[in-house]
């Protein structure tokens, strides 16, 4: 079993049950709540009510990576990312609508693929770097975080948000999915990341089909021999609405509990999902068939 984190004075250990990633994008073009969150006193509200459903950390994204989206500029990301993580930072108690005990002691992960971002990110206050790319999009990254001292999720991904659809033909789908984690692992140690301070993401919904989606949720157990807890994101995601013939994201919730169930089943350690109520009752139960000892 990989060694446990701390965050923010918490341990999180691995096996011990699932831990929830509540979504926080700051964008006006994510595929289920573009445009949302993006002013600050929404993603405030979003982020107290995120914290208060049961979310044991906060993803804050401030560029899509929905298929098709076009890259912002690094100021934009910045001037979307760290405002929100600077806010929940500095929240006084006399912020009568925020449950500001919980709130302002979450851990908080940023998305992004920038080294700048993650560094203003955790100079703001926040813990971890979450990097779709796995690290491959800024030669920067790796080196930064290891500066930093915070944990990286790694996650598989081909192209772009804008050509990754295009780039789904797999010799060996779980094979080729396997190798390049090990190869981003490898690479981040060399860089300095400690190994018990990585975390990698098999990317569901990035640069794979529908079928392979399904694929890889079943195989997601052959992921656990690189050694490092493993976080999958589901939540929404159009493969679902495949399935249900529901065509509006935020009307696919169960659908999503399905598979959170199924990820838990194949050893995820962390959900990132957008319903953290929900899933928080589907984790409650879900942990005590397959991680009760």
């Amino acid at each position: 079993m990989p060694a446990a984190w701390t965050l923010r004075g918490q341990p999180w250990v691995w096996g011990d049950r699932t831990y929830l990633m509540g979504i926080l994008n700051v964008t006006p073009d994510s595929f289920s709540d573009g445009g949302q969150f993006n002013a600050l006193d929404h993603a405030l509200k979003q982020a107290d009510h995120l914290a208060r459903s049961g979310a044991d950390i906060l993803d804050i994204g401030g560029q899509s990576t929905r298929p098709q989206a076009e890259i912002v500029s690094l100021q934009e990301e910045l001037d979307r990312v760290i405002p929100v993580v600077r806010a929940i930072r500095t929240i006084q108690p006399t912020s009568a609508d925020l449950a500001s005990p919980v709130l302002k002691e979450i851990p908080i992960s940023v998305d992004t693929t920038r080294a700048e971002v993650a560094r203003s990110a955790v100079e703001a206050g926040a813990d971890l770097i979450n990097d779709v790319s796995g690290a491959t999009y800024d030669p920067a990254m790796l080196p930064t975080v290891a500066e930093l001292g915070v944990p990286i999720v790694l996650m598989h991904l081909r192209g772009t948000p804008k050509t990754m659809q295009q780039l789904t033909e797999y010799h060996d789908l779980l094979g080729e999915i396997y190798e390049f984690l090990a190869h981003r692992i490898e690479a981040a140690v060399s860089a300095g990341i400690l190994p018990d301070r990585i975390m990698i993401d098999p990317g569901i919904g990035f640069a794979k089909t529908y079928a392979q989606n399904l694929e890889l949720l079943r195989g997601l157990p052959h992921l656990r021999s690189l050694g490092c807890p493993m976080l999958v994101g589901t939540s929404r995601k159009s493969f679902i609405g495949h399935l249900l013939n529901q065509p509006d994201p935020q009307q696919r919730v169960w659908g999503t509990a399905a598979t959170c169930c199924a990820a838990i089943e194949g050893g995820a350690d962390v959900l990132r999902v957008h319903d953290v109520r929900e899933i928080h009752d589907v984790c409650r139960v879900a942990d005590a068939i397959w991680r009760s000892n």
